[in-house]
């Protein structure tokens, strides 16, 4: 096994602001598309995301696990941009399933929505979520250069 050691700018102008991404050699690698630790650099603010799940814009409930997991995925992607970060800027990511979901159609759904962002991540499975019809909710932390 070798470390992995990923630099990620936050900006053009500030690119020593940089968290960094590492999977140490003592561990075993990881099973999918996430890294062991996120080094956050001094000086940088720290967003926080409420959980997401997978409500459209006007508020409809996409059905299945697998839309719910997509949709929840494009609004943290949309809550990043609202406030100058993209997903590269993530640095934390839980995800809470009431069902199974296939492994290969969330790796894809999660590569279209963040690229080869790869932050430190979880993945729980629950019994229910807030309501009964939410198979899906994630929440997130991100971080930018302080503004």
């Amino acid at each position: 096994m070798r470390s992995l050691l990923v630099m990620v700018p936050l900006c053009l102008p500030c690119a020593a602001l940089a968290q960094t991404f590492t999977n140490p050699p003592t561990v075993a690698a990881p099973i999918a598309n996430y890294s062991h630790v996120a080094t956050i650099p001094a000086g940088s603010d720290l967003l926080m995301l409420a959980g997401q799940v997978g409500n459209a814009p006007d508020g409809t409930l996409a059905t299945g696990v697998e839309a719910q997991y997509e949709q929840a995925l494009a609004n943290i992607a949309a809550i990043l941009k609202s406030q100058g970060a993209t997903p590269a800027n993530l640095v934390k990511l839980t995800i809470y399933l009431a069902e199974p979901i296939d492994p290969a159609r969330a790796k894809a759904a999660r590569e279209k929505a963040f690229g080869k962002a790869a932050p430190p991540s979880t993945l729980v499975y629950v019994v229910r979520l807030a309501r009964p019809e939410i198979k899906v909710e994630i929440d997130a932390m991100a971080v930018r250069p302080k503004r």
